[in-house]
């Protein structure tokens, strides 16, 4: 009885935890805003049509438009992902910031796969991290903002930063990337690679033509992702220190996540995380650590232990040839993984807030940005 009990118990907080970074916009949230960007041209050479981009304010942008923060978001994220650290008196302090919360490509509210009209499911061309990049960067110039104090953001939202300071040097004071990537290592590829053959393999997926969610497809890239790549072998241990109790916790996770997301929406995404070097951009021939030298924020790179899907040894390895960047561990000695960064476990939320209201606190005092 003991066991069924911790059992569920365990279900519930897993639940909770799947859950936190697909926040609902609440009707005292901001309002959604939308950029119609008309046509994207994508590097490859296709375009998105009739392209629009979903963002949120938060805050007030100041008369000499100095004071703004752009927010990327993590992958199967919205506009919502880092709310735990926007707000008065957190990092992200709105009293004094303007901050941009946007929207990626193929989140289903900046258009997506799920939601164009014109270039339905797997008719919609594919994407990379610098596209995003680029229509953030529209984005800003539509809002007449030249410089930005900050771009931010976990995950993807990560490795959407350190392209912004490679892409775009000159166009912020700093970076700061939470559990990113440079480039996508063999290890995190085959981790996404395992969970879109999970949908696609379900007969529903129909070729991505399902007229209904792909649920035990979805079922099984939940728990890929939500389940084992988002967390650690210590937090899967301290959340059940009995081996076969994961076995219930497991189906909670699959049972809350499954309907997060739209199957191809999240296929699209993953194809721009495995894409994603820094060293392809144009101008480096491919070469990755001198894309990293040519940054030129400081910046701040925050990492959690034993992260199975962005591994920390990639991170660190940025932030080694970065010319002025800080790297550490969220909330060390504890040992979260990926989700060190999801906003769902108060002491990293905690730990992040301070480091990066800290961080900040340096930034605009060399630089008197919001004077």
């Amino acid at each position: 009885m003991l066991r069924f009990v911790v059992c569920m118990l365990l279900t519930l907080v897993s639940s909770v935890i799947v859950t936190v970074p697909g926040f609902a916009h609440g009707p005292n949230d901001p309002p959604h805003q939308l950029y119609k960007a008309g046509d994207l041209r994508l590097e490859s050479g296709e375009v998105i049509q009739d392209f629009a981009i979903s963002y949120v304010t938060h805050g007030t942008l100041n008369a000499k438009k100095s004071n703004a923060i752009l927010m990327v978001t993590a992958i199967g994220g919205n506009h919502h992902r880092i709310d735990f650290l926007i707000g008065s008196g957190r990092a992200l302090d709105f009293t004094k910031y303007f901050i941009i919360a946007t929207d990626a490509i193929g989140n289903g509210l900046t258009t997506s796969p799920s939601t164009s009209a014109t270039q339905p499911r797997m008719q919609f061309p594919r994407f990379t991290i610098r596209d995003m990049v680029e229509l953030q960067r529209r984005l800003l110039e539509h809002l007449g903002i030249a410089r930005v104090v900050a771009v931010i953001g976990p995950s993807m939202g990560g490795m959407q930063v350190l392209q912004w300071g490679v892409s775009h040097p000159d166009l912020m004071d700093s970076l700061i990337a939470l559990v990113p990537l440079g480039r996508t290592p063999a290890w995190t590829t085959v981790v996404l690679e395992l969970a879109r053959q999970a949908i696609m393999s379900d007969p529903a997926w129909n070729g991505g033509n399902y007229m209904a969610p792909p649920e035990q497809g979805m079922r099984l890239w939940a728990g890929i992702i939500g389940g084992l790549a988002t967390q650690s072998r210590p937090r899967l241990q301290a959340l059940a220190p009995h081996n076969l109790d994961l076995v219930p916790w497991l189906k909670g996770v699959q049972d809350a996540g499954w309907r997060r997301r739209d199957a191809n929406d999240w296929i699209y995404q993953s194809w721009a995380y495995d894409a994603h070097n820094l060293g392809t951009t144009p101008g480096f021939n491919g070469d990755y650590y001198r894309a990293l030298q040519s940054i030129k924020a400081k910046t701040l790179i925050m990492a959690g232990q034993e992260d199975l899907l962005n591994p920390e040894a990639e991170a660190a390895e940025a932030a080694r040839y970065i010319r002025d960047a800080r790297f550490m561990f969220i909330n060390p000695p504890a040992v979260h993984g990926h989700a060190a960064a999801s906003g769902a476990l108060a002491p990293e939320s905690e730990h992040l807030n301070a480091e990066i209201a800290r961080f900040l606190d340096l930034v605009i005092e060399r630089s008197q940005k919001l004077e």
